[in-house]
């Protein structure tokens, strides 16, 4: 956690968010700073895209050996600066090796040339598309997950051949040197991973660099202003913002795990997650049933600092502000607290919370809470559920529980990403499957084949292979081809 009183002009200082004690300082780097680090990444750049796949593999193997074999530290420095427990840093560390070992694995092939059909016009013509690297890619990682969000970018587009600058968040900026100082031990030739650190001037500053992609996670709003920035240099991005997402309970679902499932989605993380389950939606068949299992359940989950706790503290001052908001603004609109109230907010912790009976124009029901706040609203049916569902402008992430029409209402959702009688953080955990969303989700994919190819330019090429009698483009062409292509287009496409 970082505070407006730990910034100065060339330093900053992270702090614990339970405790406030000192995690480390570091140096705001400037747009000279920035562009420098840059310089360097275009060298290493060509260096790292030299070596070829085999080689990347194998030293981002060893890299994900390094994450391995040291996650006591990491988790343990996760803790300290972001303040989640140890178990959920673990988990954050576990998804990100596999990941890791996944992007460095199958690049090869997901990225391999292949040929595509030239068509009838060009028979003629052999014709290939290959991914190149962009080269150089910024990343601007986020504090709710700041070893495995930032590694879906890093990872993936170091795999893909790119060197990349990385400014971690502000109120997570040692657990992002760690990591790039984890890399240096087994790249240590070149600067391919390089760390700049400091506050939004710091990112404005990577957006206006020169990297050939920049990819952001974050929020909306600051998205925008990324977006923006880029814009001045026609830089591409990928944006990776919040959501408001929901979880549908349906009639013949396995109320148990559903409301297994509602409890950590919205809960764990303290709620602060892009995919944390802001929204519950269950129908009048398994409402009271759903209702009572869940408050069962969250009334065991305990917060602070302790090795008990299941959640930890909320990482920024101006995140509780926002969590209190939106738990104020529900409850004097009607909404009902089942487990915890509004004196669930103690600074630097915020207590479970599960309410019913919340008005749809409330502020939970719109924006992203990413608070330990669970909201359950009845419905008729699982067809009114997905109306809602559909509503509101993020399109991220939904999770479906049926017994027997989970597939088919998945199909019918606005979202990127759907899980079907499983957990909302299924899809952080299976590296083969593509993350994102769109809307005020963002855009662009992160994971999966989608994400390695997110960090490369398609290149077509297309060679003659032998000549024709004629050649379509030519002003020597004879002045009867037209008037025959133009027959054989008719007959061929111009049939109802």
């Amino acid at each position: 956690m970082t505070t407006a009183e730990d910034l100065t002009a060339s330093t900053f200082v992270s702090r614990s968010p339970a405790g406030g004690e000192i995690v480390g300082t570091f140096p705001v780097h400037g747009a000279d700073a920035v562009a420098e680090a840059v310089g360097r990444a275009r060298t290493a750049a060509q260096w790292w895209a030299a070596i070829g796949f085999a080689e990347r593999e194998r030293r981002l193997l060893a890299f994900k050996g390094v994450l391995t074999r040291r996650s006591d530290e990491l988790c343990e420095l996760v803790r300290r600066e972001n303040g989640k427990p140890v178990a959920d840093a673990f988990l954050e560390v576990l998804a990100t090796v596999e990941h890791l070992d996944w992007a460095a694995r199958k690049a090869d092939k997901a990225l391999a040339p292949r040929w595509v059909g030239p068509g009838p016009l060009m028979v003629h013509h052999k014709v290939t598309v290959a991914h190149e690297p962009f080269g150089v890619v910024g990343v601007i990682g986020p504090w709710n997950y700041p070893v495995l969000t930032p590694m879906g970018s890093i990872g993936y587009a170091l795999a893909a051949g790119n060197a990349v600058v990385y400014k971690p968040s502000e109120h997570t900026p040692a657990v992002g040197e760690w990591l790039v100082d984890a890399f240096a031990t087994v790249v240590p030739e070149n600067q391919v991973l390089q760390l700049v650190t400091g506050a939004g001037e710091t990112g404005a500053a990577l957006c206006r660099s020169g990297v050939d992609k920049l990819a952001f996670t974050g929020s909306a709003s600051t998205g925008r202003t990324v977006m923006a920035t880029c814009a001045e240099t026609l830089t591409p991005v990928l944006m990776e913002c919040g959501g408001n997402d929901t979880l549908i309970v349906d009639d013949d679902a396995d109320v148990d795990a559903a409301a297994t499932a509602a409890v950590w989605g919205g809960l764990q993380n303290a709620g602060q997650a892009c995919i944390s389950v802001e929204r519950v939606f269950a129908t009048d068949a398994v409402y009271d049933r759903f209702v009572d299992t869940v408050v069962a359940l969250a009334r065991n989950v305990r917060s602070g600092a302790g090795g008990e706790a299941h959640i930890g503290a909320i990482t920024t001052p101006a995140q509780i502000d926002t969590i209190e908001a939106h738990l104020v603004d529900a409850l004097d609109r009607g909404a009902t607290a089942v487990v915890g109230g509004r004196e669930s907010v103690q600074p630097p912790y915020v207590h479970p919370v599960v309410l019913v009976d919340v008005p749809g124009d409330a502020r939970i029901m719109h924006e992203e809470t990413f608070g330990p706040i669970l909201p359950i609203t009845r419905v008729a049916d699982a067809d009114e559920a997905i109306a809602i569902a559909d509503s509101t402008s993020f399109s991220l992430a939904v999770t479906v529980f049926s017994g027997s029409r989970g597939e088919e209402i998945a199909q019918r959702l606005r979202a990127g990403m759907v899980s079907v009688n499983a957990s909302s953080a299924a899809f952080s955990g299976v590296p083969a499957a593509p993350w994102g969303g769109f809307g005020e989700s963002g855009f662009g994919r992160i994971h999966g084949e989608e994400g390695l190819k997110e960090f490369t330019r398609p290149k077509a090429v297309i060679t003659r292979r032998f000549d024709l009698p004629f050649e379509l483009f030519s002003f020597e062409r004879p002045a009867w081809l037209l008037g025959a292509l133009d027959r054989v287009m008719k007959l061929r496409h111009g049939r109802r």
